[in-house]
């Protein structure tokens, strides 16, 4: 039997998880990283139909939207910050054939790279729109199970918690130590 999970509600933590990290009165919009294949052409030259062949992943870029302005955040901004920050994403997803709530949780790694205000217009809540880039990390659970893991410095990748191509790390002779 099936059903459909719909997300109700999300709360954004930008850094770590101090209370005042918290974004869940202000954040307005939330987009987890499109995954998108890297797809290239090939025309054999004896055949008659072109295929594609997958030969990586697109890089990944997550976007929010707070309402208001954030200093704390403008602080974290680009140039004069150079390491990455953590930003851990929670989401309220229910069951829509048993009522359950359900914990989405997303761990991506990367830096804020753009801060994208809208035009100030009187009688109207100004928000900022964000943009976190080199992403070296990014972790999808569900339901407290891991269902997606990435990490660029290890080499890995795990879907439902498994490896999906184990030998492609030893072949490489890549330890996967963290």
């Amino acid at each position: 039997m099936g059903t459909i999970y719909i997300m109700e509600a999300a709360n954004l933590f930008c850094g770590d998880h101090d209370p005042a990290n918290s974004k869940h009165l202000t954040i307005e919009e939330l987009k987890l990283p499109d995954l998108q294949e890297i797809l290239v052409d090939h025309q054999p030259g004896g055949g008659r139909v072109g295929v594609e062949f997958a030969v990586g992943v697109e890089k990944l870029e997550p976007t929010f939207k707070l309402k208001g302005w954030d200093i704390g955040l403008l602080r974290q901004f680009g140039l004069g910050v150079r390491q990455r920050q953590t930003f851990t994403a929670y989401g309220v997803i229910r069951d829509k054939r048993t009522g359950r709530a359900i914990e989405g949780k997303a761990i991506m790694e990367g830096r804020l790279s753009r801060i994208a205000p809208d035009a100030f217009q009187r009688g109207e809540s100004m928000a900022h729109e964000y943009a976190i880039n080199e992403v070296l990390h990014y972790e999808i659970h569900f339901d407290g199970r891991e269902e997606l893991y990435w990490d660029y410095f290890t080499n890995t990748i795990r879907i439902g918690g498994v490896d999906p191509e184990p030998e492609f790390n030893q072949i490489l002779r890549i330890s996967n130590a963290g």
